[in-house]
């Protein structure tokens, strides 16, 4: 099978394209015939060397997939031969990755393609999706129907999901943009209102519309600065930190705990798979019935998955501000 895949770590031209063995299910596994795989910022972290855990070589890179069930291994029980099926928490934890013609996943990190959905959308929304879900619910924010939520940057692959759900959970939303497109954009996903950070002091305009503050801040910039995130927090605030894993910001320590507000902190490859199950069914749920919509910035070819890793690369680690949406790749 032809895959994406490197032998060391590095930039991106370590990633190759060629011929690998297509693998075989074992126990409680599937073959899958991949249509679509997503790039994240973590499967770059990866590719550079971030030492989270030791990585089986070749490295098959990428996360996210979505595709048809080829053949099953010994002992599954959920899905047939020919079912559509989408997943994520794929190359991570040693597990090989998606950037294959094929890959082998254990049956429990995998969820039902609606009929009315694409492999591209299914792939687009799900390690995104699930990191979203997982930050809204009772463990985190445990956002509740007509609270407010913050979310900074709402046209992001993060940001955008979790304005959606937070919408579907019943919330009013208030989120950033940096770009007249990219605020039109988080309109569309369903934002209540939206501020340029460029050209709009964000602090007076969320109060403005929420004197009291908001119950819920979605942070996804790697570097927080906790005095604005305090300054419109409103009492006993809920906190959602999901990136930045070398900040450190000053913190106003005082503020914070006078308002009673709380800060959650968490990594999606660490939810169990009955956790991930409940995100899994409750995404694929939204997809079918058009209330979650991938933003689907660019789409390559699985040939040219080192420049998807530069183009994703660029805008997380150097602002370079040419993408919006997620980064989709095709075998």
């Amino acid at each position: 099978m032809k895959a994406a895949y490197f032998e060391e770590t590095g930039p991106p031209d370590v990633i190759q394209f060629g011929d690998l063995p297509t693998p075989e299910p074992t126990n409680g596994q599937v073959l899958v015939k991949v249509g679509a795989a997503a790039l994240n910022p973590i499967d770059t972290y990866i590719r550079n060397g971030a030492n989270y855990w030791e990585l089986p070589k070749p490295f098959v890179t990428g996360s996210d997939l979505a595709g048809t069930i080829e053949t099953v291994g010994p002992g599954t029980q959920k899905y047939m031969v020919g079912q559509r099926v989408w997943g994520t928490n794929q190359g991570l934890v040693g597990r090989q990755g998606t950037f294959s013609e094929y890959a082998v996943v254990d049956e429990k990190w995998l969820y039902p393609t609606p009929d009315n959905v694409t492999d591209e959308a299914a792939a687009a929304c799900a390690l995104t999706g699930v990191t979203a879900h997982i930050g809204l619910g009772p463990d985190n924010a445990n956002l509740q129907g007509g609270e407010t939520i913050f979310v900074h940057g709402g046209s992001g692959g993060v940001g955008s999901m979790v304005v959606q759900m937070a919408k579907a959970i019943g919330a009013t939303v208030l989120t950033t943009a940096g770009t007249d497109e990219k605020a039109k954009l988080c309109c569309e996903l369903g934002a209540d209102h939206v501020f340029n950070y460029k050209t709009q002091n964000v602090a007076e305009e969320v109060l403005g519309v929420c004197p009291d503050g908001v119950n819920v801040i979605w942070e996804t910039i790697r570097e927080p600065d906790f005095d604005f995130l305090v300054s419109i927090a409103a009492e006993r605030c809920r906190m959602v930190l999901m990136a930045g894993r070398d900040a450190r910001p000053e913190f106003p320590v005082g503020p914070f705990y006078v308002k009673e507000c709380s800060l959650h902190g968490f990594v999606m490859f660490k939810a169990t798979a009955a956790e991930m199950e409940v995100c899994g069914l409750d995404i694929s749920r939204w997809l079918g019935e058009g209330k979650l919509k991938p933003q689907i910035g660019k789409v390559f070819p699985l040939s040219e998955a080192a420049a998807a890793h530069q183009l994703q690369e660029d805008n997380t680690l150097r602002g370079a501000g040419t993408l919006t949406g997620k980064i989709v790749v095709k075998p």
